[in-house]
């Protein structure tokens, strides 16, 4: 009988163990949905948004326009209300990332590995607050800073060698803002990666009497190339959407490409976000369009960056 009812017990308690697991299982489904509507929402209204220009009329200074795909594609000018050019800003957002990863991931990559390998526990682990809080700042504060800081020293950067420049605005400005934003990101990242090297291999180089530098840079950084590297992609992401900080800096460049470090520039993100005073009409809609533009230079920047990486992993475990 104690047998029969033990049994009975065990059942009931595996049955609400299936109900409890079958209603967690639906609820997550449910949230999995919600949130994969929210996305889907977005990307179909951004869409319709960004496509609009090139299939409808708009009334522009009472006249009707629709705006050419191919001229907007490789377009040198923007200009509203009439010209709508994204060429010359797709270069330019590439440009300006370039320079900034420059300059960021040699600052990124060498401080990781000091904050991993070289300082002493506490000073890395102080220095590694102090990575996290960079992080976390919001990019108007990067913004407000480079304005009032960084476009100063351009400026007189640009006076010491006799170039003009639109009081410091420029591409240097900028490329130095974005490179700081980033530096966190590829940081955090980087000691992550170097950290989880295998203490062996390093003391096997040293065992073969290589230096603490030699096995530094030879062994510890060859073998966190592929973390590295996902830092480097997430900073490229973090660059590519960033707007805020470079509309401050940038100068407004209405055409181009222009590559002159002291020159006023543009990117995607700036121009989708300044002169906009209105929510609806063509100056809307083609803000969208930009916007589309945008999403597919990140993406194919993504495609080429994992191949990469992938082509850094295969190398790293031969």
């Amino acid at each position: 009988m104690e047998f029969y009812v033990k049994n009975r017990i065990d059942e009931t308690k595996i049955k609400r163990r299936s109900i409890i697991n079958s209603i967690i299982k639906y609820v997550f489904a449910a949230v999995s949905i919600i949130c994969a509507s929210f996305i889907i929402m977005i990307v179909i209204f951004i869409s319709l948004k960004g496509i609009s220009p090139f299939v409808r009329e708009y009334t522009v200074s009472g006249d009707p326009m629709r705006v050419n795909f191919w001229q907007f594609l490789i377009g040198r000018e923007w200009s509203a209300p009439n010209i709508y050019g994204v060429g010359y800003l797709i270069i330019n957002t590439l440009y300006v990332i370039l320079l900034a990863l420059i300059i960021a991931i040699p600052c990124s990559v060498f401080g990781a590995l000091l904050i991993a390998k070289i300082a002493p526990k506490k000073i890395g682990t102080f220095m590694m607050v102090i990575i996290e809080i960079l992080a976390a700042i919001p990019s108007i504060v990067y913004g407000v800073f480079g304005a009032g800081f960084i476009v100063r020293i351009v400026k007189w950067a640009a006076n010491l060698f006799g170039v003009q420049t639109a009081g410091g605005l420029s591409i240097m400005a900028t490329s130095l803002v974005l490179a700081i934003m980033i530096i966190p990101t590829i940081t955090t990242l980087s000691v992550s990666a170097i950290r989880a090297v295998p203490r062996e291999l390093e003391h096997g180089s040293l065992a073969l009497g290589a230096t603490v530098t030699q096995t530094n840079f030879r062994v510890v950084l060859a073998s966190a190339k592929s973390g590295i590297f996902a830092g480097i992609m997430l900073g490229v992401g973090r660059a590519l959407g960033e707007a805020t900080a470079v509309t401050m800096v940038c100068g407004s460049m209405n055409s181009g490409p222009t590559f002159g470090l002291f020159q006023r520039t543009n990117t995607l993100t700036s121009v989708m976000l300044a002169s906009f005073n209105e929510s609806e009409g063509l100056n809307y809609d083609i803000r969208f369009s930009a916007g589309l533009v945008l999403v597919v230079v990140i993406l194919i920047t993504n495609l080429i960056l994992n191949t990469v990486k992938k082509k850094l992993g295969r190398v790293v475990t031969k």
